[in-house]
């Protein structure tokens, strides 16, 4: 109903107690500013100033629009604050999603960098699988995420551009009493009779299916367990195995030992997704990540 400026120029007559005060200040003319203030009472139903011999003094309708118009104009100017802050990446909010592992200890660490090297900006951090990061990223919820192409690849998203962080080699998490913990790095045939803990299998593509078909048997049995917790728990109990993603290693306890395996392909890509004019924290989140994951510098 009113603009910005009509309300400025209310605050300031109210300040000045003068319209021709209020024009100095505002480098108007005592006729534009009279001008503005009559159409902006034609605006409020009424007048906003008693008219004295001596300048003007609010009446208490222009008592009850000027509280209004210092709310207004006050709420606007720390908007306008905190957009420059944003777009120098200075500060504001940063949404950062990010699938289950990443932040073990990848997505943490980078993200004690930022709070050093941009500590005005706080981040707001959420969890979850690539496809649901890819769509929130699309619909503007998140400013940065990072990403798997497991199982399928990644899914399209408008808009958002996704770059290379690293790979990720799946090992296999043995107790320290098995027989092939002292091992390093073996064939999947020689697990052929474990039992495997995993959080799906049958119903959707996984890695354990696809590595399991290529080194020529099925599993003995499957376990079902979802976190990376109970995992583990079975694992220590001698109750099977598990795949295991390299980003997961510092969650791994001690009486656990993680055993790389020979078949290549047990390995996925991490990305970061940006939106298509990424914030400057986001550009700067991106650097720290490589950082984090030994990657190199873009060319």
């Amino acid at each position: 109903m009113f603009e910005n400026d009509a309300l400025r120029l209310l605050v300031a007559v109210a300040e000045c107690g003068s319209f021709t005060q209020a024009a100095t200040r505002l480098n108007y003319t005592q006729s534009a500013v009279s001008r503005r203030i009559a159409s902006l009472e034609q605006q409020a139903g009424g007048p906003l100033f008693d008219r004295l011999p001596r300048g003007v003094r609010l009446n208490p309708a222009g008592r009850s629009l000027h509280r209004h118009a210092t709310e207004v104009l006050e709420r606007l100017a720390r908007a306008e604050r905190e957009l420059a802050v944003l777009h120098a990446g200075d500060g504001g909010l940063l949404h950062v999603g990010a699938f289950a592992t990443a932040n073990i200890s990848l997505v943490p660490g980078a993200l004690r960098s930022l709070r050093d090297t941009r500590p005005g900006v706080e981040v707001v951090a959420s969890e979850g699988p690539t496809d649901i990061l890819m769509g929130r990223l699309a619909n503007g919820a998140l400013d940065l995420a990072v990403v798997s192409d497991y199982p399928s690849g990644l899914p399209p998203a408008d808009g958002v551009t996704t770059t290379v962080l690293c790979e990720d080699e799946l090992r296999v998490a043995l107790p320290r009493g098995h027989r092939l913990a002292g091992s390093g790095r073996f064939d999947l045939r020689e697990l052929r009779d474990e039992a495997w803990l995993q959080s799906a299998y049958g119903d959707r593509p996984t890695m354990l299916a696809d590595a399991c078909a290529r080194a020529g048997f099925s599993p003995r049995k499957v376990v079902r367990i979802a976190e990376w917790t109970g995992k583990f728990g079975y694992v220590a109990a001698g109750l099977g195995v598990a795949l295991v993603p390299s980003l997961a290693a510092g969650a791994v306890p001690e009486t656990l030992v993680l055993c790389g395996l020979t078949d290549p392909a047990l390995r996925r890509t991490v990305h970061v997704a940006l939106p298509a004019s990424p914030l400057p924290a986001a550009l700067e989140l991106l650097r720290l990540l490589r950082v984090a994951a030994g990657s190199p510098p873009p060319a």
